[in-house]
């Protein structure tokens, strides 16, 4: 058998599962690849998989089916407060396969907006810790006034977990500081688990505060697309899944994330990264940033492709 010929039979063998959207590479062959085939599909299934009421099953289907636009909720949630505890990070992640194009809007968690289902006016952040992510998906569907199909909630330590499965991963840091124990230089900066978890929990010795910090979790989380896109070492695909199968959630079940794949692997051609703006207030002694309409309104419109 010629190496093309080998090349080309090992291609039919691979599996690309998209665990917590960053599309992780998996090739093998024979035997080994359908372990590592049924490991993935039982760790999505029975570990990670957790529909929810307030996404119609059905609908997001039949979306998926017909490769439509497509809306994932991305949730980071702060380990130390448990699965029930407040939303860290927000980010809505839009895949339009027509053109190829995937937008990464962050929600800063501070925004104040009417928690849905309690009825009052508070950081949208403390909609998970009020209701969970049922009450996550309600109130920011009400918020920027779109559908969301999909979420994934990550605890917030298994993005360390993550890194070092995948080796390292490269962001652009756009400032210089330190924290004590390491140094990020302006530039390209090489992290492993623990100083990703120091550049995303960063907030103090940034002029931008809070929104600082929010751009370092989407720079995080691109760094991780890019580098689990070209992940090929099959030593690390087992150890991965179960890194992810105990630290992620999510309403994708297996055959999802593989149409996922299919259907909208070259959305990660194009990505345009957004963090939603506002103001900053003090309300009863509580920060909060308040964000107008007309901001809500070229958010949903970069969401739903229309500006």
């Amino acid at each position: 058998m010629t190496r093309k010929s080998h090349h080309k039979k090992s291609r039919k063998l691979w599996l690309k599962i998209p665990l917590i959207l960053i599309g992780l590479l998996v090739l093998g062959g024979g035997a080994y690849a359908f372990s590592i085939y049924n490991n993935a599909a039982k760790t999505v299934n029975e570990k990670m998989h957790e529909p929810v009421k307030s996404i119609d099953r059905e609908t997001t289907k039949k979306k998926m089916e017909a490769t439509e636009h497509l809306n994932i909720l991305l949730l980071g949630i702060d380990s130390q407060e448990g699965t029930s505890g407040r939303s860290d990070a927000l980010m809505v992640l839009s895949l339009d396969p027509t053109d190829d194009s995937m937008k990464l809007i962050s929600i800063p968690r501070d925004t104040r907006t009417t928690i849905a289902g309690k009825g009052i006016e508070d950081k949208i952040n403390h909609a998970h810790a009020f209701g969970g992510t049922e009450m996550s998906i309600e109130t920011i569907e009400n918020f920027l006034d779109i559908e969301l199909d999909y979420y994934v909630r990550m605890n917030m330590d298994g993005l360390s977990e993550l890194v070092n499965e995948l080796g390292t991963i490269t962001v652009d840091n756009e400032i210089a500081w330190n924290d004590g124990t390491y140094d990020f230089n302006a530039g390209p900066v090489e992290l492993d688990g623990d100083k990703t978890m120091a550049f995303v929990r960063m907030r103090k010795q940034d002029p931008n505060g809070d929104f600082g910090r929010t751009s370092r979790q989407r720079q995080v989380i691109e760094g991780i697309i890019n580098k689990g896109a070209s992940v090929g070492s099959v030593t690390k695909i087992n150890s991965t899944i179960d890194v992810l199968g105990n630290n992620m959630a999510t309403n994708l079940d297996f055959d999802d994330m593989k149409k996922l794949l299919s259907g909208y692997k070259n959305t990660r051609n194009n990505v345009e990264s957004y963090q939603l703006q506002g103001n900053g207030t003090t309300i009863d002694g509580v920060y909060y940033l308040i964000v107008s309409g007309e901001e809500i309104e070229k958010v949903r419109g970069m969401i739903e492709g229309e500006v």
